[in-house]
This record gives C-alpha cells, sequence and structure tokens, in this order.
C-alpha cells in the first residue's frame, strides 16, 4: 500500500510541476494585437516578415561563429589541466587552433567575411 502512496505523490508531485508554470499565463497573457515598432528596431517599423530569407553568405559566416564558439568550449577546460597534461596538450591545441585557422582563412578567401 505504501508503494501506492508514493506513486500517487510522485504523480501529483509531476502534475503540479507541469501545471505550476501555466497557471500564470491568463492573468499575464499579452494581447494578440501585433506591435506598431519594434524595440529592436530602435522603434522602427520593421519593413521584413520575421520568417524572411536571409542570403546564403550569412549561413557561412554563421558556421564561422559556431566554430570558434565551439573553440572556446574546448580551450577552456584545456586551460584547466595543460599544467598537468603537459608540452603533448599544447602541441594539441596548436594543431586544433591551426584547423580553425585554415577554416577562418577559407572563409576570408571565400568572402564569408565581407559585409555586403
Amino acid at each position: 500500500m505504501r508503494e501506492f502512496l508514493d506513486l500517487g505523490a510522485m504523480l501529483l508531485l509531476a502534475a503540479g510541476a507541469v501545471a505550476a508554470p501555466r497557471l500564470p499565463y491568463r492573468p499575464t497573457a499579452v494581447r494578440a494585437q501585433p506591435l506598431l515598432a519594434a524595440p529592436l528596431l530602435s522603434g522602427n517599423i520593421p519593413d521584413g516578415h520575421a520568417l524572411s530569407r536571409f542570403h546564403a553568405r550569412w549561413y557561412a559566416l554563421t558556421l564561422l561563429f559556431l566554430a570558434f564558439d565551439v573553440e572556446t568550449l574546448f580551450m577552456c577546460p584545456w586551460a584547466v589541466v595543460v599544467a598537468d597534461m603537459g608540452a603533448a596538450a599544447v602541441a594539441e591545441m596548436f594543431v586544433f587552433l591551426g584547423l580553425l585557422m585554415y577554416g577562418a582563412l577559407y572563409a576570408w578567401r571565400e568572402g564569408a567575411l565581407r559585409r555586403a
């Protein structure tokens, strides 16, 4: 019988965890009117649709940004253990940074970093 009480308590706790974030929705819901001026555009009326397409060159720039973002994710733990690992860890990081630099130079050559 105790197992059923524990199961019921867990089900009530799970239902409460799902329902708790939904309870304040009605009092805080925003009206369905569209915004007349978006704060992102400094008060100007947007001239494009939110789901409009972007030029293909922005995808290459985005991939380059993600590559350097992932580089930061790899370098932070590496910086913690580099003293223990020694010169091999430094050499491996230089190889990794060299590959990233090759990718950045390739993107630069292809024109991914040009503004317009």
